[in-house]
């Protein structure tokens, strides 16, 4: 047989022998980190003897059957599997409505509450949640609302919001409040216009609008609902110049600066 045609079908058998190997095989991995990330199936061999002359260091990644029918121990197997540790796990809050009043920071709705995961490449960890909603838990509710020019019809819809709110959510909790923010636009150019007539009142001559503003906290979280009332029919619509408002940057306003 011709030399040349030898050496190419040992090459081919090499390629076959290369493209039906397994993944732990396939990724040719150079040390225990790799060999591991390869699949949840692949281990390290660590024994110093058990690589023959000539063998790659790649081979003692494989599928942890094959290490031990090469003649790796068991014991010189690397392995790792994944953990899970439940750290917190105190029981669900069996809260009636008439029972004694808790901090929302005394409810507890979903158990465990945390967990320390150690995972694995490729392995996938299931864990079991348990959640019920404990009856009468408070809730805060604050509304907060673009007073731009066009949502002058949505304005007199909020002003009596407030206890229509208050009434239904009487029927879920009885510890409910409510607040009340407003937002515009950016003060700034070319959001608004600077031009001072504009900025005492940004809507047309006929319309009596208030001066523009980023972000006003109207009302905390109270439990008055005619107070909400009371002081959304106080406000005023405003106006400026493009069409997107500064909603994201009244919602980061909230969340920062707080408004119990």
């Amino acid at each position: 047989m011709d030399v040349r045609l030898l050496l190419i079908s040992v090459l081919l058998g090499l390629s076959r022998a290369q493209q039906d190997g397994n993944e732990c095989t396939k990724a040719s991995a150079q040390s225990c980190g790799e060999c591991i990330q390869a699949g949840e199936k692949c281990g390290w061999c660590t024994d110093e003897g058990f690589l023959k002359q000539g063998e790659q260091k790649s081979t003692r990644c494989d599928e942890i059957e094959a290490l031990e029918k090469k003649g790796c121990s068991k014991a010189s197997i690397e392995n790792p599997r994944g953990k899970i540790t439940i750290v917190k796990n105190q029981p669900v809050t069996n809260r009636t409505k008439n029972g004694a009043k808790l901090k929302p920071d005394q409810i507890t709705q979903i158990q465990p509450q945390q967990l320390s995961l150690n995972l694995r490449s490729g392995e996938a960890q299931k864990f079991t949640l348990k959640f019920k909603r404990a009856e009468d838990y408070p809730i805060d509710l604050y509304y907060l609302m673009d007073l731009s020019y066009s949502m002058k019809d949505d304005l007199e819809n909020v002003k009596n919001l407030g206890t229509d709110l208050m009434k239904e959510m009487q029927k879920i909790t009885s510890d409910f409040r409510i607040g009340f923010g407003s937002f515009v636009e950016k003060t700034v150019m070319p959001y608004i216009s600077t031009t001072p007539a504009k900025l005492l009142n940004p809507c047309t001559s006929d319309q009596n609008c208030t001066s523009p503003f980023s972000y006003k906290n109207v009302l905390s979280l109270t439990d008055d609902g005619s107070q909400f009332n009371s002081l959304v029919s106080r406000q005023q619509i405003s106006g400026n110049l493009d069409s997107p408002e500064g909603g994201f940057d009244a919602i980061m306003q909230v969340a920062v600066c707080g408004i119990t």
